[in-house]
């Protein structure tokens, strides 16, 4: 019997339609174009606009789009595994919430929390249920509404995060292709670098959390780039070497889009030229556990069968981690 892999058969994403653009944030922070994009890339980002509308609601257009793309109905999902920081509510399961939406009837689910390298690790989770053989369709995705959880007066943060939200199904495979090999990794030193300090169970919220600001997102932005820069660079480097790659077996790196630097630094570090990076930060800055599904959607028609791809993230917490994948179709 051929081994069994989990490949990637259909990707989709969605954006906001209202644009953020650097310029708009000149009237609202003290920060300027030629700044912001200098140090991290992006000339805009897409933020959620509307009374009441959450993460799922960006997924729904996602999904539905995957499901008409692949040809099948929602009742066909095993599986939703839904990568995301910024949940609707902190329970129930957002997942559950986007199950119910969709009519993914016959479908168990659960949220996956691991900020910015949420995805890949959703992803790596998927995998497992398709490679032993209890599922045969994993829906993963990777959506945030940043919007919700930034302070708009904190130009080290409100410069960088957009909202959007992207998916992936994930079918088995026994012709080579899919998911081949993942590198994983955590640690938990880094946590007060780049968290939320309040509204869980060690500061549940109260005025004063409220009034000191502190359900916002916040980080120390230099500490947290220079720790991502080797992070992220060091672990798809260690993906390549485990399978004796080199740069030139590679089609398309596929980088979260948290910084422009973070992801040159990536590519140099695998050998690899600019026209093999996938890149979309200018255009929607940093989406969290949306990067790089909406990176895969956007330059899907780009993909060949059998194509090289590696992933690369970096996340708060810290996490970071990469895959090496072959696409399936």
């Amino acid at each position: 019997m051929s081994k069994i892999t989990a490949a990637i058969t259909a990707v989709n994403g969605y954006v906001p339609d209202y644009v953020l653009t650097n310029h708009e944030l000149e009237t609202m922070v003290d920060t300027n174009d030629e700044w912001i994009t200098t140090r991290t890339g992006i000339k805009e980002r897409r933020i959620l606009k509307g009374e009441g509308l959450a993460t799922s609601d960006m997924a729904v257009p996602a999904v539905e789009g995957l499901l008409k793309k692949r040809g099948i109905t929602a009742e066909e999902i095993d599986l939703i595994i839904f990568c995301t920081t910024t949940p609707d509510m902190p329970f129930p399961a957002t997942a559950n919430v986007l199950a119910h939406k969709i009519g993914a009837k016959n479908a168990w689910g659960y949220d996956l929390q691991a900020a910015c390298s949420g995805f890949i690790f959703g992803l790596t989770t998927g995998a497992q249920f398709i490679e032993t053989g209890k599922h045969k369709k994993v829906l993963v995705v990777g959506g945030d509404k940043m919007s919700s959880i930034i302070n708009y007066e904190d130009r080290a943060t409100c410069i960088i995060f957009g909202d959007g939200c992207g998916c992936a199904l994930l079918e088995p495979n026994t012709e080579g292709y899919g998911i081949l090999d993942t590198v994983m990794k955590s640690d938990g030193a880094g946590a007060q670098l780049l968290f939320q300090k309040a509204g869980g169970s060690m500061h549940p919220a109260t005025h004063a959390t409220v009034d000191a600001k502190e359900h916002f997102a916040y980080q120390e932005g230099q500490a947290v780039f220079k720790f991502a820069v080797t992070n992220m660079a060091d672990v798809a480097a260690e993906v390549l070497e485990r399978n004796k790659l080199t740069g030139d077996d590679i089609a398309w790196l596929v980088p979260h889009q948290a910084n422009k630097r973070i992801i040159d630094a990536t590519a140099n570090r695998i050998g690899l030229t600019p026209e093999k990076v996938i890149v979309n930060i200018e255009r929607y800055g940093n989406t969290t556990n949306g990067t790089i599904p909406l990176c895969l959607w956007e330059w899907e028609s780009k993909f060949k069968k059998g194509d090289n791809l590696i992933l690369a993230a970096f996340g708060g917490g810290f996490t970071w981690g990469s895959i090496y994948l072959k696409w399936a179709y």
